[in-house]
Parts: C-alpha cells; structure tokens; sequence
C-alpha cells in the first residue's frame, strides 16, 4: 500500500499544477477572446495529462481515504509515512471544497 499512497501523492501534485494552468488559461482567455490560444506550456500533450491526472485525484484520493479509514480501524495505519497520509487528507478536503463548492 506505500506504492498506492504514492502514486496518489503524484495524482495531488498533478491536481496542485493544474489548478494554476486553468486560471492562467482563464485569464489569457478573458483578455482577448479572438486571439489564438495554443495552452500554458506550449506542449499540448504535458499540459492535458497534468489536467487529466490532477482533475481525476478526486476518484483516487477518495479510494484512499477509504483504505485509510479500513487502515485506521484495524491498526495497520502506521505503515504508512505519517507526512504523506496527512498531505493526502488534506488534499482530498481541498478537491472536495475545489470541485463542490468553488466558483473557479
């Protein structure tokens, strides 16, 4: 399970750079409408995994923090680094309050 709470930790990372692209891309939309937009990076292909793996952590953070709730019940939780459990606790309440309650 340290290699699952990994690979969520690298979903959050995605999900934390993606949020800056979308409001770059927002901005740069708003300013000239008509202008040619060709992304944030210039390299289409990165920018659309970071936003596909940052907006899709919702899911795999959720299945996380079921494992840590089954984990926290049977007393197998203190396999994992404290630090990275936390982060992504933390990150799912702010992907909740992200994609449930934000206007952005």
């Amino acid at each position: 399970m340290r290699f699952f709470s990994k690979i969520v930790f690298v979903f959050n990372i995605c999900f934390l750079i993606s949020i800056p692209l979308r409001l770059v891309e927002m901005s740069r939309k708003a300013a000239d409408p008509k202008a040619p937009f060709n992304g944030v990076l210039g390299f289409q292909p990165l920018e659309s995994t970071l936003v596909i793996l940052g907006y899709s952590a919702i899911f795999i953070n959720f299945v996380f923090v079921v494992f840590c709730a089954w984990w926290f019940v049977t007393k197998k939780i203190d396999l994992l680094p404290k630090w990275l459990v936390w982060f992504n606790l933390i990150m799912f309440a702010a992907q909740v309050y992200y994609f449930f309650f934000s206007n952005l």
